[in-house]
């Protein structure tokens, strides 16, 4: 019998079966010593082969193949690495530019984790009734950068359904996943796409204009529309796994598309002569900002702060 994980606490998983009835159920464990090197072996969004015990208790004895799924460094586990969600249609990363203030290097690193896991990705860019004159204006500029390069990009403010008329259209009968950073208005998002979820929602700190962390793991939600979306828990940082540097070009989508101009095939975009990617940067045919991280990312180590993401 097959299973939906909807919800993985570490030692319990919550599967919604094939006739519509939700059980507890743990791993085999073997399975944990199977395939990656995670925290988590089984993450919401997950399919599965279950089986119910003599006893009433049930058994997860595989994982479904997937065809996707999107991981990040697990918590201070430099060797570990933690699945955030399993077979994404498509992530929405909810942004803000004020209270709090998402950093423009989280967004990148997001999305270069994406792209390695060919995850479509939309930005949502929440509390657009906070902005004032010069926030509206810089929106517009991320929005032009960020479209131009794949990414559709849009102003929403999660409370009001009008706003997000447009989202749960999109999202109708498809397995998706919100993320971001913790205060940016994912759950209240959630709530506002189906109101019958009634998720509880955080504060802001006003100390240090964070949010308060809600969703302590990854849930899936049925979504009375159609379809499923998993709430994850918010993400301060966001490291990058398994993969290797000099591919970390190929998941720019505007470093993509000239990596076949450059002098040399092996071109690492950094000091090389006839870089055609440092020369769209110097005529801003590439944003600085993206050229920015993609050097933070080539740089970094071990210790980076980054690599030791938590929630």
């Amino acid at each position: 019998m097959q299973g939906l994980v909807l919800k993985s606490t570490g030692k319990w998983y919550q599967v919604l079966l094939e006739d519509g009835q939700i059980v507890q159920a743990s791993i085999r464990g073997k399975l944990r010593l199977e395939g990656l090197k995670t925290t988590n072996p089984i993450a919401a969004g997950d399919r599965v082969e279950i089986e119910a015990g003599s006893d009433e208790s049930w058994a997860i004895l595989s994982v479904v193949p997937r065809h996707n799924y999107i991981v990040r460094k697990a918590t201070n586990l430099s060797k570990q690495m933690q699945i955030l969600a399993a077979n994404v249609d498509r992530a929405y990363l909810v942004v803000t530019l004020k209270s709090p203030i998402t950093q423009i290097a989280f967004i990148d690193r997001f999305l270069v984790a994406a792209e390695s896991f060919r995850i479509p990705t939309t930005l949502l860019f929440n509390k657009i009734d906070l902005f004032n004159q010069d926030d509206q204006e810089y929106f517009e500029a991320l929005q032009y950068i960020y479209e131009n390069i794949g990414y559709p990009c849009y102003g929403i403010t999660s409370e009001d359904p009008n706003s997000i008329a447009f989202l749960r259209e999109e999202i109708k009968d498809k397995q998706v996943m919100i993320s971001g950073n913790s205060g940016v208005g994912k759950t209240t998002l959630v709530n506002s796409l189906d109101p019958n979820l009634d998720l509880r929602t955080g504060e802001i700190s006003k100390a240090h204009e964070q949010g308060k962390h809600t969703t302590t793991f990854a849930e899936m939600h049925a979504l009375s529309s159609g379809g499923y979306i998993i709430d994850t828990p918010g993400i301060r940082a966001f490291g990058l796994v398994d993969l290797e540097k000099e591919h970390y070009a190929h998941y720019f989508p505007e470093m993509r598309a000239l990596l076949g101009e450059c002098r040399f095939n092996n071109c690492k975009h950094l000091n090389e002569p006839h870089c055609a990617v440092k020369a769209a940067v110097e005529d801003q045919t590439i944003a600085p900002h993206r050229y920015q991280t993609y050097l933070q990312l080539m740089q970094e180590d071990i210790s980076d702060p980054y690599r030791r993401s938590e929630f």
